[in-house]
């Protein structure tokens, strides 16, 4: 399918103990033969490690290397693969990329090895997706949900979903392209059923996955000296954020990710919220507001030893367009239990209330819990859960195909023209199409594939 080879450096920038340059392509052995010298001459063999060195064009040595040759079909490409694995100092990976391009070699475009995979066959468009997600995962739940899909779980499932669906839209186009002939009645709408059945209950996991998977932010608002930046460390496990018994130390956002129950949560440390003629505190005051409207979850911080004023439900009226957790802090200096009961505001979104002391820890692992169920809207992913839609791409799609097979088993009940239902049965079977890459075009893979790093 692909008549030149590619070439990119596929470990990270920087210092390290190992650079590997990459090479696919039907050029992959030919390249490799001119610019490494095995110590011990001979040809490449398939799979195995050679030892010697990367050499310019004129024989002298450039670096040290091992050299692998991987051949096709046996690779991850399907293609002729070759690795070439030299020191991880800037310089002699740079030099090793630039011979091999010199001998022949284009380099690769961002994720240009697995789109030649999924092209090839070796992968389908969710397990490529999964590639990246394996990569950029946060936590343990994540990487369990990415491994999960890249083992081909999803794939399977849209497959059987697809396969359902084929044969009433069979039957469907005889009727539409053979009215004049005898088509065997076939009972079509219990697999109609099933799929919608099997569609819906992959969307039902969609939220939960996606949160798994992107994260989530969660903003800390209050007064200032509430105690915001103490809850931040407190939930972070290290000191991050500044503390003093000065009111307004925070003068500006501070962001860190917090593994919560497996979820990735970007915890916003905000500057507390008031008046003031400070050009400076009011900037700060300004970006909290702005990390608030940004954020998927406000953390509303009250200071349990003083009743709340008129300043507390100012900034708790910020919060009431956002899923809400109130916390009480400072709850270890409270000499009165009423003043930490229940929320003073009546929040059209609260979710929660807590009762912290930060500087002690007492009360943060049930904020984090408290916090980590908000974001789901359910339990904790637990054992033999790691099998959710994880993707928005995948989700949108599943919604698409939902509504169309409902709008042909609705059609049906209604007597509609069978070229209608077909036309929907058409379009909930591309849809499911987009999510294995059975039915997508070039647009849509270059913008998935181009949030590959060049070299993967």
């Amino acid at each position: 399918m692909h008549d030149d080879t590619i070439a990119a450096i596929a470990t990270p920038p920087g210092e390290g103990g190992i650079g590997v340059v990459r090479l696919s392509g039907p050029q992959a052995y030919t390249i490799a033969q001119a610019v490494f010298r095995p110590l011990h001459p001979g040809p490449l063999r398939p799979h195995r490690l050679r030892y010697g060195y990367v050499v310019d064009a004129s024989g002298a040595p450039i670096d040290e290397a091992l050299c692998t040759y991987m051949r096709a079909p046996r690779s991850f490409t399907r293609e002729d693969v070759v690795e070439i694995s030299c020191h991880g100092g800037a310089l002699p990976v740079q030099m090793t990329l630039a011979r091999v391009l010199a001998a022949g070699a284009r380099l690769a475009r961002p994720g240009e090895f697995t789109l030649r995979a999924f092209l090839n066959g070796r992968i389908d468009l969710t397990q490529a997706e999964a590639t990246l997600d394996v990569i950029r995962a946060q936590t343990t739940a994540g990487l369990a949900l990415a491994q999960a899909q890249l083992g081909g779980w999803l794939a399977q499932e849209v497959r059987d979903l697809r396969a359902q669906l084929l044969e009433p839209l069979a039957y469907l186009t005889a009727l539409i392209d053979f009215p004049e002939d005898e088509v065997p009645h076939q009972e079509y709408l219990p697999a109609l059923q099933t799929s919608l059945e099997g569609v819906e209950r992959l969307l039902a996991g969609a939220a939960q996955g996606i949160v798994y998977r992107q994260g989530a932010r969660a903003a800390l608002v209050g007064r200032p000296n509430v105690g915001k930046s103490s809850l931040l460390n407190a939930l972070l496990r290290v000191q991050r954020a500044i503390v003093t018994p000065i009111p307004g130390t925070t003068r500006d956002t501070l962001e860190e990710t917090a593994n919560l129950d497996g979820i990735p949560v970007v915890l916003i440390d905000t500057a507390g919220i008031r008046e003031s003629h400070d050009p400076v505190e009011q900037l700060g005051v300004e970006r909290s507001r702005q990390a608030l409207a940004g954020a998927d979850l406000a953390l509303l911080v009250l200071d349990a030893t003083v009743p709340p004023g008129p300043a507390d439900r100012v900034i708790a009226e910020l919060t009431y367009d956002k899923p809400t957790i109130l916390i009480w802090n400072k709850q270890d200096v409270v000499h009165n239990p009423d003043l930490v009961a229940p929320s003073p505001f009546e929040h059209p979104h609260l979710l929660g209330v807590v009762a912290t002391t930060a500087t002690t820890g007492a009360g943060i692992d049930t904020l984090s819990h408290s916090i980590s169920r908000a974001l789901l809207g359910g339990a904790p992913l637990g054992a033999g859960a790691a099998h959710l839609v994880s993707s928005p791409r995948h989700r949108d799609a599943l919604q698409r195909a939902a509504d169309h097979l409902r709008a042909v088993l609705a059609s049906c009940a209604q007597g509609v023209t069978v070229d209608l239902v077909a036309g929907d049965l058409t379009v909930a079977l591309n849809a499911l199409g987009e999510i294995t890459g059975e039915a997508v075009g070039e647009d849509l893979l270059d913008t998935i594939f181009t949030r590959f790093c060049i070299g993967k």
